[in-house]
């Protein structure tokens, strides 16, 4: 009797494990996050290539596109250049209608002894359409060198002594290097996680229930096995699903990142998914005890919509709240549950939270599902015999009938 509640557990693990329904979501979410990495690579990896247009004897123009090609081949910003020599400026203009050329540079001089500094204000990067934005900004990069390079040399120094003690060096003083977009972006797929996973999972014991009561079911099992076991082995065997499916999709994107350009901030990354996996596991248990009661609470399938629609809408809340909260909400939000799930982790990973607060965040977290399950279980036992239509919350826990059957 002492293992009842192992065996239901167990049979709630292996039918959904067996489900076709959750075994192909998994596998679609599993291929979207794939995909997701997979694009994210490429993308990383990809190199633009671009023909630019020099007319003969713009020599100035010449000179900065060899420049640019040279800095981009020793570069990663995925950059390719080839230079076009066209005989005037309208071949120039028809290469660019015809597409043989991406972008036409032109210093504003044509004399075989122009350089940079001659070319004054003329310099100009024409485009049948709007020109490249990465190709434009390395190419103006360039050319201000030049012409600076080259004015220099006019006033008999280098612009090296020019720009000497004019650098800059950036200092984050927070200390954490991780970037506020790569925060924004964890911060979205950690609520995405949690959603699917609560919902997804919820569901499925909220179907359980009430499988189990509309067939009438549960009064023979309740024969065997007290209905406070018959609670704790959904519970655990739901939440034993729940986290084996974010562990999987965690580790999954945990390996995929490392594919990527933010692999650098993998360290900070694994520590914010250890502490979004613990708190989701705490977390879900009092999700996973909701939902059961709202399965108690309904009487046929039908009445699901129902009795789960107040705990639909409190998931998809902190889900919509969490990935975009951010300041003084976000804190606050790290600290009330369920939202903490999403919100603390984040704040860990944004280098916002202190050592303490995390552990601080999770005890009320615990404390809060220790309540949520004492409540449900009372709710669960008082509603689960009621037949005839749904239950209310306030019968389900004045009901005295199901306390007894499952004392």
């Amino acid at each position: 009797m002492n293992s009842a509640w192992m065996l239901v557990a167990t049979r709630e693990i292996v039918v959904r494990a067996l489900n076709k329904g959750f075994l192909i979501g998994l596998a679609v979410t599993v291929a979207m996050i794939g995909g997701l990495i997979g694009f994210s690579a490429y993308m990383d990896s990809r190199t633009d290539s671009f023909d630019v247009a020099v007319v003969t004897g713009d020599e100035a123009a010449l000179t900065a596109v060899e420049s640019a090609r040279e800095e981009a081949a020793t570069s990663d910003e995925g950059i390719e250049l080839t230079v076009l020599r066209v005989d005037d400026a309208a071949a120039a203009e028809a290469a660019l209608e015809d597409e043989t050329a991406d972008a036409w540079l032109s210093s504003g001089t044509t004399g075989a002894t122009a350089t940079a500094d001659d070319a004054g204000t003329g310099w100009s990067l024409s485009g049948w359409r709007e020109p490249d934005g990465g190709l434009a900004e390395l190419l103006g990069t360039t050319v201000r060198d030049q012409v600076m390079a080259d004015r220099a040399d006019g006033a008999g120094t280098t612009i090296e002594e020019l720009t000497a003690g004019s650098e800059i060096e950036t200092e984050r003083l927070d200390g954490n290097p991780v970037d506020p977009q790569v925060v924004f972006f964890a911060g979205f797929v950690l609520a995405f996680l949690f959603f699917t996973g609560a919902v997804g999972s919820g569901a499925m014991i909220a179907g359980s229930v009430i499988e189990e009561k509309q067939s009438r079911l549960v009064e023979i099992i309740a024969t065997a096995v007290p209905l406070r076991q018959l609670l704790a082995g959904k519970i655990i065997g739901s939440s034993v699903i729940a986290l084996a499916q974010n562990l999987l999709l965690a580790g999954i994107g945990l390996v995929g990142l490392s594919f990527t350009d933010l692999s650098a901030v993998l360290p900070a990354m694994t520590a914010t998914m250890i502490w979004f996996v613990v708190f989701f596991t705490v977390g879900f248990v009092a999700v996973a005890a909701l939902y059961a009661v709202a399965g108690s609470l309904a009487s046929r399938t039908e009445d699901l919509q129902y009795t789960t629609t107040p705990l639909m809408m409190l998931l998809m809340g902190v889900y919509i709240v969490t990935f975009s909260a951010d300041g003084v909400l976000e804190r606050v939000l790290s600290y009330v549950p369920p939202a903490s799930i999403v919100s603390m982790p984040v704040r860990v990973l944004n280098g916002d939270a202190l050592w303490w607060e995390p552990l601080v965040s999770l005890l009320v977290l615990v404390v809060t599902t220790l309540g949520a399950v004492l409540l449900s279980e009372r709710a669960y036992r008082g509603a689960l015999m009621q037949t005839g239509g749904r239950v209310t919350w306030k019968s389900a826990l004045a009901s005295d009938r199901g306390t007894t059957l499952g004392a």
